[in-house]
């Protein structure tokens, strides 16, 4: 009896799971998941008690990965929160015409000079793109969870709520690469900066009562507790759809603009997110809506 040797994307999943990192399949030559969203939840599997998110259905169930890469050459992602990991991604400039721009591997390694502190050695894979993923163990005791930026330009991080792509994928012709390094502790002082910061407080003065339609003050009100309730991860995508939603009721004349702002920033602040993400996720929101639906009234 042959054995054929397994296709290199299983091998790296099932190399991945061993030393104990949760994968889900992303789709082929591409870095989204290859998994159900709710909408088209089947409600089967893992799924048969409710729909369940892809960091809940990642795995390390040999069996499992091996019946979902042998059908197709899915791409691999690690998920880190599951994992214990946290990767700093070092990412390269989207505008390749700005070759002054330093890329996140620069600007990482000018980080850790300004800090005093050598580059960390540890588990290092080269993207598809040219850019670098650090992967280090979490810390005891805190939950980190993803950001953008926050160690300088074009320096990301991934860990609870977050996934990368993992070493064997394949993206636009480029394939990941690792240096198979055991993954370090991920260091005391960059554990400091992105340990998350409390919530800041409320603004001084709550939004007013208004004067709309019985209608538009309960869709005021809906929208405004879906944003104050929503969930770490969330609370972003969350805080866009409530003002879409309620750009249409600015343009019919039931909601005025500053009123809503007020309301949702409120609501925004209060469920965690800082006031300059809140102020440019709803100028974008608004406008976008109110654009979109002031185009289909003229129509």
């Amino acid at each position: 009896m042959t054995h054929e040797p397994r296709p290199a994307l299983l091998r790296a999943a099932l190399d991945a799971a061993e030393q104990g990192w949760a994968v889900i399949p992303l789709r082929p030559d591409d870095k989204r998941p290859a998994l159900h969203g709710k909408a088209s939840c089947p409600g089967i599997g893992d799924c048969l008690s409710g729909h369940r998110k892809w960091e809940q259905r990642a795995t390390t169930d040999p069996d499992r990965i091996r019946a979902a890469w042998t059908r197709l050459p899915f791409n691999i992602g690690i998920v880190t929160g599951p994992s214990g990991l946290v990767v700093i991604d070092l990412d390269m400039p989207k505008n390749k015409s700005k070759k002054d721009t330093p890329c996140g591997v620069t600007t990482f390694k000018a980080l850790c000079e300004r800090t005093g502190h050598p580059v960390p050695a540890t588990r290092t894979v080269r993207t598809a793109s040219g850019g670098r993923h650090l992967y280090f163990t979490a810390p005891a005791g805190v939950r980190l969870g993803n950001t953008a930026s926050k160690l300088g330009p074009l320096i990301d991080t991934r860990a609870w709520g977050g996934y990368v792509v993992a070493e064997g994928s394949v993206v636009a012709g480029g394939v990941y690469q690792s240096n198979h390094a055991p993954a370090a502790p991920l260091p005391q002082w960059l554990t400091q900066p992105l340990t998350a910061s409390p919530a800041p407080p409320r603004p001084a003065r709550a939004p007013q009562p208004g004067r709309g339609s019985a209608y538009a003050e309960a869709a005021l009100r809906n929208e405004t507790a879906n944003v104050e309730r929503a969930p770490e991860g969330s609370r972003n995508a969350t805080l866009v759809r409530a003002a879409r939603a309620l750009g249409r009721l600015i343009t019919s004349g039931d909601l005025d603009r500053t009123r809503v702002e007020e309301a949702l920033n409120w609501a925004g602040i209060s469920a965690g997110l800082r006031e300059r993400e809140c102020a440019a996720a709803l100028t974008s929101a608004l406008n976008w809506s109110i654009a979109h639906n002031t185009g289909r009234r003229t129509a």
